[in-house]
């Protein structure tokens, strides 16, 4: 929290809503220490794994900082044989902190899973969902090459009148009360930003600003990382990223009546709830011809995450810390 207390104590400037300062940083060894691990079946998302205790997953290494890199490696199972009507382990983390209106978080991933059967997501949720709302700024599904950005928020909040670069647009009503919570979905014309184009060209960062005035998503791959963020600044400005690949102004969504402090969330369940578009991408049944059996095929099934930052509105300090 030093860094916080200097950007605090070293603002001069009149607040701007995009000038940002960072208050947080999940890295290297320390990782894994402000997160809290699910430690039960996926009920949530009706998937086919269990999410281990931190306990576990160190012991087993599905949770881990690979000490040759410094990089955090969150991963399903892949060495366990899983016999009928068992589930595969897999790991779920949420940030300790959360993080009100007004601030930004930057992901630097060098890899993100897929697989038929896998279901990755980077995303954030306030407490009481779906009140105070949730954002997904990753989420893939079996072998998809694009990456799947959204909103899922109560009645009210719509996607209007978007300035991005993306025209991908599958749906604008983000209430998680119509369209069985598809919520409004943007998806990133990229075939870099998921899966294993994402992984071959190096991963990437993701960079989530949910300010008053809208909520934005910036997608570069390793090559196209500008260098206020490739040199870890702890001062960045959301002007020199260009336009957003995703956006939901406020126009159509009042930001601060929709979104109440995010907890940060990684997560990989297998099958679940969006097997829906399952035979679009694999074939078989997802759970007897992939979860079942030897774990080979979640070899790619992981995130490798350099580091995740967040940043405050210059001059104040948006962390919601656990008391």
């Amino acid at each position: 929290m030093a860094t916080a207390l200097a950007c605090l104590a070293f603002s001069v400037a009149p607040v701007t809503a995009t000038t940002y300062c960072m208050v947080k940083e999940y890295y290297g060894s320390t990782f894994f220490d402000d997160w809290t691990f699910y430690n039960y079946y996926d009920n949530l998302n009706n998937g086919d794994v269990v999410y281990v205790s931190a306990q576990y997953a160190t012991a087993y290494q599905l949770a881990y900082v690979d000490t040759s890199t410094d990089h955090a490696i969150i991963k399903v199972d892949n060495t366990s044989t899983v016999v009928d009507d068992n589930k595969r382990n897999s790991v779920r983390i949420t940030s300790n902190d959360s993080f009100r209106v007004g601030s930004l978080w930057i992901a630097d991933i060098y890899h993100t899973p897929y697989g038929c059967s896998v279901w990755p997501a980077w995303w954030s949720q306030a407490a009481s969902w779906p009140q105070g709302g949730e954002i997904d700024t990753f989420e893939g599904i079996n072998t998809n090459t694009q990456n799947q950005m959204s909103l899922h928020t109560e009645t009210g909040c719509t996607a209007v009148s978007q300035h991005q670069t993306s025209t991908l647009v599958t749906s604008t009503n983000c209430s998680y009360a119509s369209n069985e919570d598809q919520g409004c979905i943007v998806t990133d014309p990229s075939t870099n930003s998921y899966g294993a184009g994402f992984a071959s060209s190096g991963g990437g960062a993701f960079v989530t600003e949910m300010a008053s005035t809208g909520i934005n998503i910036w997608f570069f791959s390793r090559s196209e990382i500008p260098s206020s963020l490739s040199n870890n600044d702890n001062t960045i400005d959301t002007s020199t990223f260009g336009t957003p690949v995703a956006n939901w102004p406020s126009t159509g969504c009042n930001i601060t009546e929709f979104f109440q402090p995010q907890n940060l969330i990684f997560d990989i369940t297998l099958c679940g709830a969006d097997g829906a578009t399952w035979k679009d991408t694999c074939s078989g049944i997802c759970y007897n011809n992939w979860v079942v059996g030897s774990g080979t095929d979640y070899d790619n099934a992981y995130f490798e995450v350099a580091s995740v930052r967040v940043f405050s509105t210059e001059g104040t300090n948006t962390v919601v810390s656990i008391k």
